[in-house]
Protein backbone atom coordinates (compact mmCIF):
# COMPACT_ATOMS: atom_id res chain seq x y z
CA UNK A 1 0.00 0.00 0.00
CA UNK A 2 2.83 2.71 1.04
CA UNK A 3 4.66 1.91 -2.54
CA UNK A 4 1.35 1.94 -4.56
CA UNK A 5 1.16 5.83 -2.72
CA UNK A 6 4.54 6.44 -3.46
CA UNK A 7 4.15 5.57 -7.08
CA UNK A 8 1.13 7.62 -7.58
CA UNK A 9 2.56 10.82 -5.52
CA UNK A 10 6.30 10.53 -7.61
CA UNK A 11 3.65 10.42 -10.96
CA UNK A 12 1.74 13.62 -9.95
CA UNK A 13 5.47 15.58 -9.18
CA UNK A 14 6.04 14.38 -12.91
CA UNK A 15 2.78 15.57 -14.12
CA UNK A 16 3.59 18.79 -12.38
CA UNK A 17 6.78 19.11 -13.42
CA UNK A 18 6.02 18.17 -17.41
CA UNK A 19 2.87 20.89 -17.06
CA UNK A 20 5.56 23.71 -15.64
CA UNK A 21 7.94 22.97 -18.41
CA UNK A 22 5.71 23.15 -21.20
CA UNK A 23 3.65 26.61 -19.06
CA UNK A 24 6.99 28.45 -18.66
CA UNK A 25 8.42 28.74 -22.17
CA UNK A 26 5.09 29.91 -23.24
CA UNK A 27 4.55 32.38 -20.97
CA UNK A 28 8.39 33.04 -21.38
CA UNK A 29 7.25 33.83 -24.98
CA UNK A 30 4.37 35.75 -24.13
CA UNK A 31 6.14 38.35 -22.18
CA UNK A 32 9.19 38.36 -24.81
CA UNK A 33 6.19 39.27 -27.58
CA UNK A 34 5.17 42.05 -25.03
CA UNK A 35 8.56 43.51 -25.21
CA UNK A 36 9.38 42.77 -28.59
CA UNK A 37 5.91 44.49 -29.46
CA UNK A 38 7.01 47.94 -27.57
CA UNK A 39 4.55 47.53 -24.32
CA UNK A 40 7.97 47.34 -22.20
CA UNK A 41 10.52 49.29 -24.61
CA UNK A 42 12.86 52.63 -24.22
CA UNK A 43 14.14 54.66 -26.16
CA UNK A 44 16.86 57.62 -26.56
CA UNK A 45 17.27 59.79 -29.11
CA UNK A 46 17.80 63.54 -30.48
CA UNK A 47 15.05 65.92 -31.69
CA UNK A 48 16.28 69.05 -33.83
CA UNK A 49 13.90 71.68 -34.72
CA UNK A 50 12.78 75.60 -34.66
CA UNK A 51 11.03 77.51 -31.90
CA UNK A 52 9.18 80.59 -32.83
CA UNK A 53 8.98 83.24 -29.63
CA UNK A 54 4.99 84.61 -29.18
CA UNK A 55 4.14 87.73 -30.61
CA UNK A 56 4.11 91.52 -29.54
CA UNK A 57 0.38 90.70 -29.07
CA UNK A 58 0.50 87.52 -26.71
CA UNK A 59 3.51 88.47 -24.47
CA UNK A 60 3.40 88.67 -20.82
CA UNK A 61 2.83 92.58 -19.54
CA UNK A 62 6.08 94.26 -18.81
CA UNK A 63 7.99 92.64 -21.05
CA UNK A 64 11.28 93.26 -21.27
CA UNK A 65 11.14 92.92 -25.32
CA UNK A 66 7.85 95.05 -25.35
CA UNK A 67 9.85 97.59 -23.54
CA UNK A 68 12.89 97.78 -26.15
CA UNK A 69 10.23 98.33 -28.94
CA UNK A 70 9.82 101.64 -28.03
CA UNK A 71 13.25 102.87 -28.65
CA UNK A 72 15.31 99.70 -30.44
CA UNK A 73 14.85 98.57 -34.50
CA UNK A 74 14.17 94.84 -34.05
CA UNK A 75 11.37 92.71 -34.44
CA UNK A 76 9.93 89.50 -31.91
CA UNK A 77 10.24 86.97 -34.35
CA UNK A 78 13.98 88.05 -34.68
CA UNK A 79 14.07 85.73 -31.56
CA UNK A 80 12.78 82.75 -33.37
CA UNK A 81 15.52 80.60 -33.47
CA UNK A 82 16.84 76.85 -33.99
CA UNK A 83 16.48 73.89 -31.02
CA UNK A 84 18.17 70.97 -30.29
CA UNK A 85 17.46 68.17 -27.57
CA UNK A 86 18.16 64.93 -25.98
CA UNK A 87 15.49 62.56 -24.74
CA UNK A 88 14.53 59.13 -22.89
CA UNK A 89 10.96 57.83 -23.30
CA UNK A 90 9.94 54.39 -21.37
CA UNK A 91 6.82 52.64 -22.12
CA UNK A 92 4.15 52.48 -19.60
CA UNK A 93 1.57 49.62 -21.13
CA UNK A 94 1.22 49.60 -24.42
CA UNK A 95 -0.36 53.20 -24.50
CA UNK A 96 1.18 54.98 -22.73
CA UNK A 97 4.81 56.92 -22.34
CA UNK A 98 6.65 58.85 -19.61
CA UNK A 99 9.49 60.81 -21.19
CA UNK A 100 12.33 63.46 -19.84
CA UNK A 101 14.78 65.50 -21.80
CA UNK A 102 17.01 68.41 -22.03
CA UNK A 103 17.22 70.59 -24.33
CA UNK A 104 19.11 73.71 -26.17
CA UNK A 105 18.24 77.02 -28.10
CA UNK A 106 19.84 80.47 -28.15
CA UNK A 107 19.39 83.78 -30.31
CA UNK A 108 21.57 87.14 -30.76
CA UNK A 109 19.43 89.79 -32.26
CA UNK A 110 21.28 92.84 -33.46
CA UNK A 111 19.03 96.11 -32.94
CA UNK A 112 19.92 100.16 -33.16
CA UNK A 113 18.25 102.94 -31.88
CA UNK A 114 15.17 104.17 -33.79
CA UNK A 115 15.23 107.78 -32.89
CA UNK A 116 18.82 108.41 -32.24
CA UNK A 117 22.52 108.44 -33.88
CA UNK A 118 25.88 109.63 -33.16
CA UNK A 119 26.62 113.05 -34.34
CA UNK A 120 28.35 112.02 -37.16
CA UNK A 121 25.41 109.43 -38.41
CA UNK A 122 26.75 106.22 -37.43
CA UNK A 123 23.84 104.32 -35.88
CA UNK A 124 24.22 103.40 -31.37
CA UNK A 125 24.02 99.53 -31.89
CA UNK A 126 23.68 96.97 -29.29
CA UNK A 127 22.61 93.03 -29.41
CA UNK A 128 20.19 91.20 -27.34
CA UNK A 129 20.54 87.52 -26.84
CA UNK A 130 18.64 85.09 -25.07
CA UNK A 131 19.22 81.73 -24.08
CA UNK A 132 17.48 78.66 -22.60
CA UNK A 133 17.79 75.57 -21.51
CA UNK A 134 14.62 73.58 -21.25
CA UNK A 135 14.40 70.15 -18.93
CA UNK A 136 10.98 68.61 -19.71
CA UNK A 137 9.16 65.68 -17.99
CA UNK A 138 6.44 64.57 -20.40
CA UNK A 139 3.84 61.84 -20.59
CA UNK A 140 2.47 60.92 -23.90
CA UNK A 141 -0.94 58.84 -25.28
CA UNK A 142 -0.71 56.46 -28.16
CA UNK A 143 -3.97 55.65 -29.55
CA UNK A 144 -3.13 53.01 -31.60
CA UNK A 145 -0.44 51.90 -29.41
CA UNK A 146 3.20 51.27 -28.90
CA UNK A 147 3.58 48.64 -31.59
CA UNK A 148 1.55 50.25 -34.46
CA UNK A 149 3.58 50.67 -37.69
CA UNK A 150 2.11 54.25 -37.41
CA UNK A 151 1.69 56.28 -34.16
CA UNK A 152 0.46 59.37 -33.72
CA UNK A 153 0.11 60.63 -29.93
CA UNK A 154 -0.67 63.90 -27.73
CA UNK A 155 0.73 64.64 -24.66
CA UNK A 156 1.94 67.01 -21.85
CA UNK A 157 4.25 67.95 -19.34
CA UNK A 158 6.39 70.34 -17.31
CA UNK A 159 9.35 72.30 -18.12
CA UNK A 160 12.07 73.59 -16.15
CA UNK A 161 13.46 76.85 -17.76
CA UNK A 162 17.07 77.84 -17.01
CA UNK A 163 17.21 80.98 -19.03
CA UNK A 164 19.90 84.08 -19.47
CA UNK A 165 19.11 87.72 -21.05
CA UNK A 166 21.41 89.82 -21.71
CA UNK A 167 21.91 93.06 -23.66
CA UNK A 168 25.41 94.49 -24.45
CA UNK A 169 26.83 96.85 -26.73
CA UNK A 170 25.90 101.11 -26.98
CA UNK A 171 23.25 102.75 -25.43
CA UNK A 172 21.70 106.21 -24.74
CA UNK A 173 21.56 108.63 -21.12
CA UNK A 174 17.99 110.25 -21.65
CA UNK A 175 18.86 112.45 -18.65
CA UNK A 176 21.62 113.65 -20.58
CA UNK A 177 22.05 112.36 -24.32
CA UNK A 178 24.78 110.96 -23.45
CA UNK A 179 26.21 107.45 -25.03
CA UNK A 180 27.71 104.86 -23.26
CA UNK A 181 28.26 101.41 -23.08
CA UNK A 182 27.00 98.69 -21.00
CA UNK A 183 26.02 95.63 -20.58
CA UNK A 184 22.79 94.30 -18.82
CA UNK A 185 22.29 90.69 -17.82
CA UNK A 186 19.21 88.46 -16.08
CA UNK A 187 19.17 84.90 -15.63
CA UNK A 188 17.25 82.41 -13.45
CA UNK A 189 14.59 79.12 -13.20
CA UNK A 190 10.92 79.24 -14.19
CA UNK A 191 8.58 76.29 -14.72
CA UNK A 192 5.68 76.25 -16.85
CA UNK A 193 3.44 73.71 -18.76
CA UNK A 194 3.96 72.11 -22.16
CA UNK A 195 1.66 70.69 -24.65
CA UNK A 196 2.54 68.72 -27.10
CA UNK A 197 1.48 66.24 -30.43
CA UNK A 198 3.11 63.96 -33.24
CA UNK A 199 3.50 61.17 -35.30
CA UNK A 200 5.97 58.79 -35.31
CA UNK A 201 6.88 55.48 -37.19
CA UNK A 202 9.25 52.29 -36.36
CA UNK A 203 11.98 51.51 -38.47
CA UNK A 204 13.98 47.95 -38.70
CA UNK A 205 12.29 47.74 -35.30
CA UNK A 206 14.96 49.22 -33.39
CA UNK A 207 14.30 53.06 -34.41
CA UNK A 208 11.72 55.53 -34.19
CA UNK A 209 11.68 58.38 -36.36
CA UNK A 210 9.01 61.20 -36.71
CA UNK A 211 8.36 64.55 -35.94
CA UNK A 212 6.03 66.37 -32.77
CA UNK A 213 5.17 70.24 -32.30
CA UNK A 214 5.28 72.20 -29.14
CA UNK A 215 3.62 74.66 -27.08
CA UNK A 216 5.53 75.73 -23.99
CA UNK A 217 4.58 78.67 -21.42
CA UNK A 218 7.10 80.41 -18.74
CA UNK A 219 8.18 83.63 -17.98
CA UNK A 220 11.07 84.90 -16.26
CA UNK A 221 11.53 87.84 -13.80
CA UNK A 222 14.61 90.29 -14.58
CA UNK A 223 13.69 92.80 -11.96
CA UNK A 224 14.59 96.02 -13.95
CA UNK A 225 15.65 97.28 -10.01
CA UNK A 226 18.43 95.23 -10.03
CA UNK A 227 19.34 94.83 -13.80
CA UNK A 228 18.94 98.12 -15.12
CA UNK A 229 16.84 96.25 -17.96
CA UNK A 230 13.42 97.94 -18.94
CA UNK A 231 11.27 95.56 -18.20
CA UNK A 232 10.59 93.35 -15.12
CA UNK A 233 9.63 90.16 -17.56
CA UNK A 234 10.89 87.99 -19.98
CA UNK A 235 8.30 86.29 -21.82
CA UNK A 236 9.39 82.41 -22.65
CA UNK A 237 6.42 80.96 -24.05
CA UNK A 238 6.14 79.81 -27.73
CA UNK A 239 5.67 77.19 -30.69
CA UNK A 240 8.38 74.56 -31.79
CA UNK A 241 8.37 72.00 -34.39
CA UNK A 242 10.77 69.82 -34.34
CA UNK A 243 12.27 66.21 -35.86
CA UNK A 244 13.49 63.02 -34.31
CA UNK A 245 15.03 59.81 -34.47
CA UNK A 246 15.02 57.22 -31.35
CA UNK A 247 17.20 54.54 -31.14
CA UNK A 248 14.66 51.78 -29.12
CA UNK A 249 15.98 48.62 -26.17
Amino acid sequence: MKRRILVQGSQRVLAMVGLMALVAPAAADAQITRVTNGEYRQSVGVTMGWFGARGEDARVSNDVLLANLDFLAFDIKDFNTGTIAAEWLVGVGDYLEAGVGVGFQRRTVPSVYRDFTFDDGFEIAQEMRLRVVPVTGTVRFLPLGRSASVQPYVGGGVSLLNWRYSEFGEFVDFTDDSIFNARYVASGNTVGPVILAGVRAPVADVWLVGGEVRYQRGEGDTDASQTGLLGNKIDLGGWSANVGIHFRF
